[in-house]
């Protein structure tokens, strides 16, 4: 057996163990920003209709790499701390400091150009990264967030600072959505928002949005023929 097969079946492996724990029943910041449907699935515990392709794993296990290396550098106790909110919302912050929570991403290179570009704005181009730190910041009360981002080929990072307050008011309004969603047990629209829109190329949902009327790689709603042998 090859190199790649022994890695390919290890990571294999590893998500199906994590597909098959059972999740908190509590929606999480890390999805804040992205399809409200996604995250009422997800919070339901929905069977994924999409598996995460082999070649997408290896880079996520890339990622994880690099974050626990980047993680090595704090005390455990600053590490993946719980933050809580009621009984409905858990979440994990990456790094958590006296006055500030620190959330660690990794990249690959051509984004990681596009950091250094003039007029960059990390707020806009990477609100959901920014959405999720600063709700972690804003439960544990710390008046600041920093996103890092790591670049994957030579581990050059970037950081940007945030003021919690500053996305209050949308933290607010994306608890009280998903929160509004669940009390009535309706489920949500679909509604593509992560990624420029274009996360529905990535969602684990894809194929059962696609089954219930909704193609969500091109945003647009489609008529299902029943009878076709191939839903």
């Amino acid at each position: 057996m090859s190199i790649q097969e022994l890695i390919d079946n290890a990571l294999l492996k590893e998500e199906e163990l994590k597909s098959a724990r059972i999740r908190s029943g509590k929606f999480s910041p890390s999805s804040f920003g992205r399809c409200y449907r996604m995250q009422f699935w997800n919070r339901k515990n929905e069977p994924k209709s999409n598996p995460i392709s082999v070649e997408v794993l290896r880079r996520f296990k890339v990622g994880n790499i690099i974050h626990s290396y980047a993680q090595s550098f704090f005390p455990q106790a600053q590490r993946e701390v719980i933050v809580l909110s009621g009984d409905d919302l858990v979440g994990y912050a990456d790094i958590v400091l006296e006055n500030e929570v620190i959330d660690i991403k990794s990249c690959r290179s051509y984004e990681f150009k596009l950091f250094k570009k003039k007029g960059f704005d990390v707020k806009e181009e990477k609100f959901q990264n920014c959405l999720q730190v600063c709700t972690y910041a804003l439960f544990l009360n710390r008046l600041k967030a920093k996103l890092i981002f790591i670049e994957k080929d030579a581990l050059d990072s970037m950081e940007f600072v945030l003021e919690t307050k500053d996305f209050k008011k949308n933290i607010e309004e994306e608890l009280e959505m998903l929160r509004g969603y669940w009390k009535q047990d309706k489920l949500p629209p679909p509604l593509p928002r992560a990624y420029g829109g274009n996360e529905g190329k990535y969602c684990s949902f894809q194929l059962k949005c696609l089954e219930m009327g909704f193609d969500c790689i091109n945003k647009k709603n489609i008529i299902i023929d029943k009878n076709r042998s191939d839903f």
